[in-house]
């Protein structure tokens, strides 16, 4: 299995400020791994199989993404990979990190593409285990204008 790192780092403040996170998205929106300051180390090989700290992770089969939780970023991959059309509903479970430890679960995710505002993509987000829904704005380069309770860009 031919596993790959994308180089591109950035920073979240979730529970503790200053907290680093790296994401790391090829060509396709896929995932292919993440790492944090408290060591995980995420790989995927593109189809769905992930290494967590170097070991199988077959909870996370079928995943193409990873989310970092409190990261208004990470949504941005599988919007982006799944390009769906107006009307155009999808699943899309990711690997999701927490930031209070770094540990890794799968986490259920459904994106449903609603009407464009503008220029801006939108889209219903869920994640079932928080009992969390909300719409996502994205701006023309598609990077997140609007994630209630999470993010909004300022000006």
């Amino acid at each position: 299995m031919g596993y790959c790192r994308w180089p591109e780092e950035g920073y979240t403040a979730a529970r503790q400020p200053s907290r680093r996170k790296g994401d790391h998205a090829p060509s396709g929106w896929a995932s292919r791994s993440a790492a944090g300051r408290r060591s995980v180390l995420l790989e995927a090989d593109g189809a769905g199989h992930w290494l967590v700290d170097g070991e199988a992770a077959s909870h996370l089969d079928g995943c193409l993404d990873v989310d970092l939780e409190s990261s208004a970023m990470t949504n941005a991959l599988p919007v982006h990979r799944m390009a769906l059309p107006i009307g155009g509903r999808a699943a899309a479970p990711a690997a999701y990190v927490r930031a209070a430890d770094a540990s890794v679960e799968r986490l259920e995710q459904e994106y449903l593409r609603t009407t464009d505002q503008g220029s801006h993509q939108c889209y219903d987000y869920a994640a079932p285990a928080f009992e969390f829904a909300c719409r996502l704005v994205y701006d023309e380069s598609g990077l997140v204008l609007s994630y209630p309770g999470i993010a909004v860009r300022a000006a």
